[in-house]
């Protein structure tokens, strides 16, 4: 699933050709795709003007106006949703956009799992999110962090915790920073709370730079992949020797989701 580094990759090769373009018509070719009435959404959004475009956490926020009433229309892209300026419509388009410019805004969604949703606001499932961690201070993030117990591949893991992360960037910064995933997260003191922070915010910038990671599905709205994943030192490496110390880099499940780590650079 698209992380922080896709989701913003996206943002920012859309913005060009969307930014300050008015819709003329949306299509749900499969309705499922639309959270709500189909139908209503495609009149809705016909007609407001795209004033920017804005990332909060997975999501993609297109910031619409129109008769001087201000809307949202929120795209989560899930496991294999891809969005193409001009791309081609075929067996896997589930929504197409027009705009005034002739453009056209293809969403591809192998799987289906993708949705679109317009609100008025921005939904309260959203709001009820945690910080950014591009945002999130270290002094904050490690007055949160001292307040969980949960384990931290789990709590990084955890939207209400932090905004954005997924399975790839949770193991490299806990790799980075030099801590167990199995780790309580009261456990982490000052210091390597920071660590911590800035290690996420580290491996997240190398992500963006690079385009995202292109594990499976991922594609940028120009239809190129990222290049992160030629950068990752444990996620999806079990087996492999540790780049740091040589050591087996190992895999365990937490939280149900498959977890890299070095037993020796990251002890317990």
């Amino acid at each position: 699933m698209p992380e922080l580094p896709e989701v913003e990759t996206v943002r920012r090769t859309l913005t060009p050709a969307l930014a300050g373009r008015t819709i003329m018509s949306v299509s749900f070719r499969w309705p499922r795709t639309c959270v709500g009435d189909a139908r209503e959404t495609e009149a809705r959004l016909a007609g407001q003007r795209i004033e920017r475009l804005d990332r909060h956490g997975k999501y993609l926020l297109l910031r619409l106006r129109r008769d001087g009433r201000e809307s949202v229309l929120v795209i989560h892209l899930r496991m294999t949703g891809n969005l193409l300026v001009n791309g081609a419509a075929g067996e896997y388009t589930r929504t197409t956009m027009a705009l005034d410019d002739g453009s056209t805004l293809v969403f591809q969604d192998m799987r289906k799992f993708g949705r679109w949703q317009w609100s008025e606001s921005l939904p309260a499932r959203l709001a009820a999110l945690g910080p950014d961690p591009l945002e999130i201070g270290p002094d904050a993030f490690a007055a949160r962090l001292g307040a969980r117990r949960a384990r931290l591949k789990a709590l990084l893991l955890d939207q209400e915790f932090l905004r954005g992360l997924g399975n790839i960037y949770a193991d490299e910064a806990l790799f980075r920073a030099r801590l167990h995933p199995l780790r309580l997260g009261a456990s982490v003191g000052p210091r390597k709370a920071r660590a911590l922070h800035g290690a996420i915010r580290e491996v997240l910038q190398d992500a963006i730079d690079a385009g995202g990671s292109s594990i499976r599905d991922y594609r940028d709205s120009r239809g190129e992949p990222g290049g992160f994943q030629r950068q990752i030192q444990v996620y999806g490496r079990a087996g492999d020797p540790c780049v740091t110390c040589g050591t087996t880099v190992r895999r365990l499940l937490v939280a149900q989701r498959s977890t890299h780590f070095c037993p020796r650079c990251q002890r317990r």
